[in-house]
């Protein structure tokens, strides 16, 4: 059973910058994907971003795409999301999660969540 923590969210201006972290115990990362996802209050849990584990492929949601930078360090077993020219349309509470099984990045049936971390961008 893998368990997964997020950290590194909070509170942070228009234009500003965060880098979450999110970090594995229990067991590694292994198997096929990761990626991160996030829920904004009255709204669906929408996928940000995902990075293969084997090959290193990124996949971005379109409205974070040249903003946000997925990446991995697997000596760690940590996988982080660098979050630059945030917008108040980027609050929400942001997921790390990990499928073990081949699929598409993008679909939420992922097998490891971890428990959320909040990130506000004030205007």
């Amino acid at each position: 059973q893998v368990q997964l923590g997020e950290s590194g969210g909070g509170l942070v201006q228009a234009g500003g910058s965060l880098r979450l972290s999110c970090a594995a115990s229990g067991r590694s990362f292994s198997s096929y994907v990761s990626g991160w996802f996030r829920q904004a209050p009255g709204k669906e849990r929408e996928f940000v971003a995902a990075i293969l584990w084997t090959g290193g492929s990124t996949y971005y949601a379109d409205s974070v795409k040249g903003r946000f930078t997925i990446s991995r360090d697997n000596a760690r077993n940590t996988m982080y999301l660098q979050m630059n020219s945030l917008n108040p349309e980027d609050t929400a509470v942001y997921y790390c999660a990990a499928r073990r099984t081949v699929g598409s990045p993008f679909r939420k049936d992922y097998d490891y969540w971890g428990q959320g971390t909040q990130v506000t961008v004030s205007s």
